[in-house]
């Protein structure tokens, strides 16, 4: 039996009615530094990529960058970048190795602060971290904002986790000796003296008890130790070690956008 076109586009509505829900989101970056940064962001195996890998932020500007549904990934500051005589353009801290301001494929060389996404997960929720896992360049937040955002404290669908994540602490100048990243010149100047980043305790010193692999490759096995405990009580919120999942994943209802402020208000 023919059907009307008014029939079918009834059916039409009813099955797109009957899928599941395709949640894309959108990601404000803030620069807050007494400095241009460079962000940086990779998407996950698998996922679609972003409409750019790296741009230049000016000191006080924001720039808005659209996720599709289901996109992972991870984005992060670079810093005291700049272009050699050949064209070749390197970070003094979170260098992706492209050689060019759009990092095409290349994540961030240790130590750099990184915020993580994996958008319309598991139970139609979005979950992030901040993470100091790969070490430190920068302070950073993450808001959720949003109706999603928004209703999450009065009930249940954004989550009981809905909520600002980061690190506001500026640690490289109370970084460790053994896992401080300093530069000489007037270039580090801008971002507070000679101490850049603050490295892992991962990457300073190479060993399973700290890198959480080999023997030590488990939560039961891997546990804090004083440098991850240096990351953690001054950020909280933030990953310090790979087995810290419990104080430092959140989750939000898919839909939800996100602001990151690259050093917010910060303390010593």
């Amino acid at each position: 039996m023919a059907r009307s076109p008014a029939q079918v586009a009834l059916r039409l509505i009813a099955l797109l009615l009957l899928l599941p829900a395709a949640w894309s989101a959108t990601f404000t970056m803030t620069n807050n530094c007494g400095y241009t940064v460079w962000p940086g962001l990779l998407s996950g195996a698998g996922t679609a990529p972003l409409s750019t890998t790296g741009f230049a932020l000016a000191q006080g500007a924001s720039a808005t960058v659209s996720a599709p549904a289901s996109w992972s990934g991870r984005m992060w500051a670079r810093t005291l970048c700049a272009e050699d005589a050949g064209g070749k353009f390197t970070c003094a801290t979170g260098d992706c190795g492209s050689g060019a301001l759009q990092c095409n494929g290349g994540g961030a060389a240790p130590p750099a602060s990184l915020v993580e996404f994996t958008l319309d997960g598991s139970g139609g929720m979005d979950f992030f971290d901040v993470s100091l896992v790969d070490g430190y360049n920068l302070p950073m937040l993450v808001v959720p904002q949003g109706a999603a955002a928004a209703t999450a404290a009065a009930s249940s669908t954004g989550g009981p986790k809905c909520m600002a994540t980061g690190c506001l602490v500026d640690l490289n100048a109370a970084c460790p000796a053994a896992l401080k990243v300093t530069s000489a010149g007037a270039a580090s100047s801008a971002v507070g003296g000679s101490a850049m980043a603050c490295r892992s305790a991962c990457e300073a010193f190479g060993s399973p008890e700290y890198c959480c692999s080999g023997a030590y490759g488990s939560p039961s096995t891997c546990r804090p130790s004083a440098y991850s405990q240096f990351f953690k009580s001054a950020c909280p919120r933030a990953y310090s070690y790979a087995y810290d999942d419990s104080t430092s994943t959140f989750t939000c209802a898919a839909g939800t956008n996100y602001a990151i402020t690259f050093c917010p208000s910060t303390t010593r």
